[in-house]
């Protein structure tokens, strides 16, 4: 990793570029540290909220699980964004992670009572946890320089591979562990994801000082020049120009940090910022759809009831894996070749994944090496599409554009998280997967015009 160039080197700052290379590099290594610990929470309620879901309901409703999930992602980015449009990245990271752990707690409870209604309210706000995860991407290139942004957005984002991929292994022994307490079958992992959520939230309380946002903030600030006093009338008198020198206007709240409101008309005037927010949206999309309903698919494949988490563990550990073990190349390839070049790549990498995992059947081994493709082009489209966005728009208004983003992107995946059981329920799950695979067209159509995304 490259921390050493500072991302503010202009000679009309005083700035100390040292102090801000060692506050980058230790942001770096605590969000890395926390993704762990966030990705392990995460993981382990991803492998098994769709079972539960089926268990408790059926197999027409799983999809709902993963749903409600990313729409609590989605939702909880917007207050979250808005602490930290006002406070840092520090209280808006936190805040998720408490109630990731909150939502985790309400779907043991909600089991236990055998109450899904319940059980959905927690997965809703257990979405929290992934809101942190996705957040804490643009936490790392708030001082980023801007020639190795890509590279350090990606490796916070490979980061969360070591947890996301132990999550689902972990999913059996943590099941087991707790099953003496009297908790349902599927529902003991979530104990630790609350535990897991709770501890990312207490480290990044404690040690995300100073916050990078807020010192970027002033840096910006400081690097803008100053405004010049308003003209004096010769006739005034004395107290007339002491009022005029300190009556400036008063900026409200859009105008200093930036609302939703003003973010949309940023992301909605800008091509490469709306390239970017699609990028990300469909290729979350796409992944949520297919992913969601491979536990259903692969419970509907015969197996014996022991062996079905043994598989889906395996099968979902290869396609985290996918989606964080290679982030890194992709920064690099970011950084290197450009944005949109990741963005076309990102999309054939999801089309090659519909048709391989659609085809698949119950074989576990072409099933796996489709979800693995359906990882890469999901980091692809993620780590091109922020770093396009991030870029594209001031720092005013930033956080509320990455918030808008991530709950556009939340939004998408909920939608294809619903719909992909009905498709399965009414056809099958290569008729989800061919279904996933066409959703990408009009994100090629905008990626191909030649008048969208400017040179990186």
């Amino acid at each position: 990793m490259d921390l050493q160039r500072p991302p503010y080197t202009s000679s009309d700052v005083n700035v100390d570029t040292a102090h801000i290379s060692a506050v980058q590099r230790r942001t770096l290594y605590l969000l890395i540290a926390t993704q762990v610990i966030g990705g392990v929470g995460v993981g382990i309620g991803i492998s098994v909220g769709a079972l539960l879901a089926a268990d408790m309901g059926g197999a027409g409703i799983s999809g709902l699980a993963s749903s409600a999930a990313v729409i609590g992602g989605a939702l909880l980015a917007v207050p979250a964004t808005r602490l930290m449009r006002t406070g840092g990245r520090r209280p808006g990271l936190v805040f998720a992670y408490l109630v990731g752990a909150l939502g985790a707690l309400v779907v043991v409870a909600g089991a236990s009572a055998d109450l899904l209604g319940l059980v959905f309210l927690g997965t809703l706000l257990f979405g929290g946890g992934t809101a942190a995860n996705l957040q804490a991407r643009y936490t790392a290139v708030d001082l980023a320089d801007p020639a190795v942004r890509g590279k350090q957005l990606s490796v916070v984002v490979w980061a969360t591979t070591i947890g996301a991929v132990a999550g689902p292994i972990l999913a059996p022994v943590a099941d087991r562990a707790v099953r003496g307490w009297g908790i349902r079958e599927y529902a003991g992992p979530f104990v630790f994801s609350a535990l897991a959520f709770g501890l990312g939230a207490a480290l990044l309380f404690v040690l995300l000082r100073p916050d990078p946002l807020q010192l970027a903030r002033k840096l910006e600030l400081e690097a803008q020049p100053p405004e010049p006093p308003p003209p004096v009338d010769p006739s005034a008198t004395d107290a007339a120009v002491a009022g005029a020198a300190v009556a400036r206007p008063v900026a409200s709240e859009t105008e200093t940090t930036g609302g939703l409101r003003a973010a949309w008309r940023a992301v909605r005037g800008n091509p490469a910022a709306r390239l970017g927010m699609s990028a990300v949206a469909v290729g979350h999309l796409v992944m949520v759809g297919v992913m969601s309903m491979t536990p259903v698919h692969i419970n509907d494949g015969g197996h014996d009831h022991a062996d079905v988490l043994k598989i889906v563990s395996i099968v979902l550990s290869l396609h985290i894996a996918g989606m964080y073990a290679l982030s890194p190349v992709m920064g690099f390839l970011v950084d290197r070749l450009g944005r949109r070049p990741v963005v076309l790549l990102g999309i054939g990498l999801l089309v090659a994944a519909c048709a391989v995992a659609g085809s698949a059947g119950h074989a576990t081994v072409r099933l796996s090496i489709g979800l693995a493709l359906l990882g890469l082009g999901w980091s692809a489209t993620m780590v091109a599409g922020s770093t396009l966005l991030t870029e594209a728009v001031d720092v005013v208004v930033r956080p509320a554009a990455q918030g808008l983003n991530d709950m556009a992107m939340g939004f998408a995946g909920a939608m294809a998280g619903a719909l992909s059981g009905v498709v399965v329920a009414i056809g099958s799950y290569g008729t989800l997967a061919l279904l996933s695979g066409m959703a990408v067209l009009p994100l090629l159509a905008l990626a191909l015009r030649s008048d969208e995304p400017p040179r990186a």
